[in-house]
């Protein structure tokens, strides 16, 4: 390592040692899901992002642009407006995709899709050949939320 440097296989080990300890007290709380649950994986995530931005304010931590080289000088730009006709011709598109498709073939597809998802199944096989019926991604994923629900995280104190 590096020319047989102690110091940088000194600091591997030492990040090795703190990975396998972190890893530890996941597999005690029962493994990755049950640390998501307890709420566990978002209070890191929390004082991470708080650390962060503590050691940006602090100066610590450089941000060109942030806390470092601002530019004082209003940027005159302009807001991206849309054309609502993009909308209106995707709207047109979408209606003609859904009446020129199999739509027996779709709701067969969805029905083995809501099935599969409430099993142990690789989905991923399904998601293609749904998307090659013309499923859209919307449709997928109205299916997913219906067996899944949405995700809630947990109130952090």
């Amino acid at each position: 390592p590096l020319a047989g440097s102690y110091v940088i296989e000194q600091l591997t080990d030492e990040i090795a040692r703190q990975a396998m300890e972190y890893i530890r007290k996941i597999d005690e709380m029962g493994g990755a899901l049950a640390s998501i649950e307890k709420g566990y994986m978002q209070g890191e995530i929390q004082e991470s992002a708080y650390r962060y931005q503590m050691s940006i304010e602090r100066n610590e931590q450089t941000i060109v642009g942030v806390n470092a080289f601002q530019v004082d000088e209003k940027l005159d730009m302009e807001a991206l407006k849309v054309d609502p006709a993009i909308e209106l011709n995707q709207r047109a598109h979408l209606a003609e995709l859904r009446a020129q498709r199999d739509n027996a073939r779709v709701n067969e597809l969805l029905g083995q899709l809501e099935t599969a998802a409430g099993s142990q199944e690789n989905l991923m096989p399904l998601f293609i050949t749904c998307v090659e019926n013309d499923i859209t991604l919307g449709e997928i994923c109205n299916v997913l939320r219906k067996v899944w629900g949405e995700y809630q995280a947990p109130a952090l104190a």
